[in-house]
């Protein structure tokens, strides 16, 4: 197992980075054990990557214009790759600049309602999904920053976001004391997903300093080897728990 390319490989893509040990070895674990939990059915779970908006929709801006439509895809494909790294496949809900809306949807309006019904379709029909929405915040006041985390009302949501939260503190931003919240109604994908789901909103576009960092190469990198290293390490606990 020590000399599996795909583990030095990893590993020398998250120290490139200056992650924490922790990381490293979350994922390391995962790579050494295959541990991906399995369902009474003994299926096993299918990650779901979600890059937020798409398209026509672009969601929020910077203030010098990028959509987060376009930050949500690079830090989407770049977990996607990562994962791809341990052997682990995942579903992408896209990987293009498109929305995915149905045929006969003509106003910008209805595009956004049938796009956000096609994913919650799409994720519903997924046997044992596991899904993680990459989405960028924005506010009035310039001044606040930090990633956050919100869980749909299904089961173990609760539980991989507060881990979620508690490793984008500890690996990438020691000052960010949010804390993860369950997704308020408004939220259509995380009221009516059926699976574990959680949203990530990986920073504030509204905050220049944090919108900057946010489009950066090397950022995205840190961001996406950190959200990984997580459900790495999630799964990785569920499945010793299924074990006891």
């Amino acid at each position: 197992v020590r000399g599996c390319p795909s583990m030095r490989i990893l590993k020398q893509y998250l120290l490139t980075f200056t992650l924490a040990f922790g990381a490293v070895m979350a994922i390391a674990i995962f790579i050494v054990q295959q541990a991906v939990p399995v369902t009474a059915d003994s299926a096993p779970v299918q990650i779901i990557l979600d890059a937020g908006h798409g398209g026509e929709d672009g969601g929020a801006s910077t203030a010098s214009g990028v959509p987060e439509s376009q930050i949500n895809l690079e830090v989407a494909l770049r977990m996607e790759d990562l994962f791809a790294l341990v052997g682990q496949p995942v579903q992408m809900v896209r990987r293009e600049d498109v929305s995915i809306y149905s045929a006969g949807a003509q106003t910008l309006s209805q595009k956004k309602v049938s796009d956000l019904k096609n994913r919650v379709e799409m994720i519903n029909d997924t046997q044992n999904a596991l899904l993680i929405s990459i989405h960028q915040n924005t506010y009035t006041d310039s001044k606040y920053h930090g990633a956050q985390v919100f869980y749909a009302a299904t089961a173990d949501s609760e539980a991989l976001g507060t881990h979620l939260q508690a490793q984008l503190a500890a690996f990438l931003d020691p000052a960010n004391l949010r804390k993860a919240k369950e997704a308020s109604k408004s939220i259509y994908l995380m009221q009516n997903i059926q699976c574990t789901g959680v949203l990530v909103e990986c920073g504030f576009l509204s905050n220049p300093q944090e919108a900057a960092k946010l489009q950066e190469e090397s950022y995205q990198k840190q961001l996406s080897a950190v959200l990984v290293g997580g459900v790495a390490a999630y799964l990785e606990g569920k499945s010793e728990e299924s074990e006891v």
